[in-house]
C-alpha cells in the first residue's frame, strides 16, 4: 500500500484544529499560532528550496537555525524588526508544532532542540495599597455610577480579575454572601475567585440601587445607548470603558505612573506576596498555567524584603 506523503501545511492545519479542540486554547490562541507557523512554513519552503511543499523530515536544526536568522531580519514599512518576545513566540509555536508530530509519530526535528531566547520582561507596575486608597477616595459614591465605579475597582483588586474575566460577569455570576465564585480565563480554565467584605460590600450596594432587571454585573449608564435586545448585553462595560474608568480616578488621585485594569490585577498578586502568600498560591489564584509567569513578581518584592532585612537583622559590632 502506498503511503500517502505527508505536508507540514495540512499538518499545521490539523495541529490547529488539536489546540483548540483538544487542548482548549482560545481561538485568539490559535489565530496567533497559525499567522507564526505558516510564516516560519513561508520561510523554511524558501530557504530549503521546497517549491512542491514542506515535508516534516525537511525540519532540521540547520533549517530553524536559518529561520531565526531570517525572522531576526524582518522589517515593517517603517524599517522597525520584530520584537525579541514576538520572535520567541514563533520559536513556542514551532516547539509545540513539532512535539505535535512527535505524540503522531511522525518522523521530523526534535522538539527539545528549539532553544529559546531568554527575554527580559518589562518590569511590573503596579500601586501600593496607599495608592489603591488614594484612587478610591476619589470615587463620589452617592450616584449609582459611583457606585459602579467602586464596586469595579474594588473587584479588580480584590480578585486578581482580568479585565476580560470582569466584563462578562453577570448578576447571577457572583456569590456575595460566601465572597466567592468562579471565573472562566485564558485557555478556557475555571479558578475560583475570592473577594473582601469590602468589595462584596460595594457590589451589593450597586445592585441595590439599580432598577433595571438585567443580566450583566456591570452597567453603560450612557443615555445614548440602543436597545437592541433583552439581555442586557448592549449596555455591558467594554474593557475599553473599565480602562477609561481606573484611569480617570488615577488621574484625579494625582498618581502619575500608567494605572489600568492590569495594574490592580499586579497590585493584587504584589500585596499577597508581600503579606507572606506562597508563590503557588498567587499563581492559582491569577490562573497562571505556568509558575514562571507568577515569577515576575518575585522581584518586586525584593526592596520589602530588603526592608524586612533592615528592620529585624542587626549587624553585631565589637
Amino acid at each position: 500500500m502506498v503511503m500517502q506523503e505527508l505536508y507540514v501545511s495540512d499538518l499545521i492545519t490539523d495541529y490547529l484544529e488539536h489546540l483548540e479542540v483538544e487542548r482548549g486554547r482560545s481561538t485568539r490562541t490559535s489565530v496567533n499560532y497559525e499567522r507564526y507557523l505558516f510564516r516560519f512554513l513561508d520561510m523554511a519552503e524558501e530557504i530549503a528550496g521546497k517549491d512542491d511543499g514542506l515535508k516534516p523530515e525537511d525540519i532540521t536544526r540547520e533549517l530553524v537555525r536559518k529561520f531565526r536568522l531570517q525572522l531576526n531580519r524582518v522589517q515593517n514599512e517603517r524599517g522597525e524588526g520584530l520584537k525579541p518576545i514576538t520572535q520567541a513566540y514563533h520559536l513556542i509555536a514551532l516547539r509545540g508544532f513539532l512535539k505535535y508530530l512527535a505524540q503522531r509519530e511522525i518522523p521530523s526535528l526534535d522538539p527539545s532542540l528549539i532553544e529559546l531566547p531568554h527575554i527580559v520582561r518589562p518590569q511590573v507596575t503596579f500601586l501600593h495599597y496607599d495608592e489603591v486608597e488614594a484612587l478610591l477616595k476619589e470615587i463620589d459614591t452617592s450616584t449609582e455610577t459611583g457606585l459602579r465605579d467602586r464596586a469595579i475597582i474594588e473587584l479588580l483588586f480584590s480578585g486578581g480579575l482580568r479585565v476580560s474575566e470582569l466584563v462578562k460577569l453577570n448578576r447571577d455570576s457572583i456569590n456575595l454572601a460566601r465572597r466567592e465564585f468562579i471565573v472562566r480565563g485564558k485557555g478556557s480554565k475555571d479558578r475560583p475567585v475570592f473577594i473582601s467584605p469590602s468589595a462584596a460590600d460595594w457590589v451589593e450596594q450597586y445592585l441595590n440601587m439599580r432598577t433595571d432587571t438585567l443580566a450583566p454585573l456591570f452597567l453603560n449608564n450612557s443615555k445614548h445607548t440602543q436597545e437592541v435586545d433583552t439581555s442586557g448585553d448592549y449596555r455591558r462595560l467594554t474593557p475599553r470603558s473599565i480602562e477609561r474608568i481606573v484611569q480617570k480616578y488615577a488621574k484625579l488621585a494625582g498618581i502619575t505612573k500608567h494605572v489600568s485594569p492590569h495594574t490592580l490585577r499586579h497590585s493584587f498578586a504584589t500585596d499577597l506576596l508581600m503579606n507572606g502568600a506562597d508563590l503557588r498560591s498567587v499563581q492559582t489564584m491569577l490562573g497562571h498555567a505556568d509558575i514562571s509567569t507568577t515569577q515576575i513578581y518575585t522581584h518586586v518584592t525584593d526592596q520589602h524584603l530588603k526592608e524586612v532585612h533592615d528592620r529585624f537583622h542587626t549587624e553585631t559590632t565589637e
